[in-house]
């Protein structure tokens, strides 16, 4: 009997390149011209990155300086959730951006819809916040996850205990 291989499909934000690159964005605003002297200030609370500033078109720059720094340390911008600018105390405008963390279970569900329509001969199962595929053929499994690549999730996945 053939031994049977499996993979786990998970949603992890690497929380050490998101601090340094949180770090690189404060260094930036205290020596950008336009931002120098500003309320400016980026800081992350466990899963959310809290972001504060004078008005809107600074939080706009200090957003996109973010983007940057965690597009560059290789962070997935799919797996950060903005929520709507807010005004704050003194007239400065704050947003959050809450980090994902997990694979939530409508998410879930439709990964395992995605694999049982590629008719391979392997099983797909729900383990809290994340998937496991089992199957007989290693071929089978690389093949669901070419196909996991290439569908249009809004979640970026990560492939781990290839075994």
């Amino acid at each position: 009997m053939a031994q049977e291989s499996s993979f786990d499909i998970v949603c992890k934000i690497d929380l050490q390149e998101v601090d340094n690159a949180i770090q690189q964005v404060m260094k930036e605003i205290r020596t950008r011209y336009d931002l120098k002297g500003s309320k400016s200030q980026v800081r992350r609370e466990e899963h959310e990155i809290h972001l504060l500033s004078d008005d809107e078109f600074r939080l706009k720059s200090v957003v996109e300086m973010l983007n940057q720094r965690l597009a560059a340390r290789r962070v997935s911008l799919k797996g950060l959730t903005f929520s709507k600018p807010e005004e704050a105390a003194g007239g400065a405008v704050r947003q959050k951006i809450a980090l994902q963390q997990g694979i939530p279970t409508e998410q879930a569900r439709e990964i395992v819809k995605i694999i049982k329509t590629t008719g391979k001969k392997v099983q797909a199962s729900i383990q809290g916040d994340m998937v496991r595929v089992r199957g007989k053929s290693k071929d089978d499994l690389q093949t669901i996850m070419q196909a996991l690549r290439g569908s249009s999730l809004s979640i970026e996945m990560q492939f781990e205990n290839y075994r």
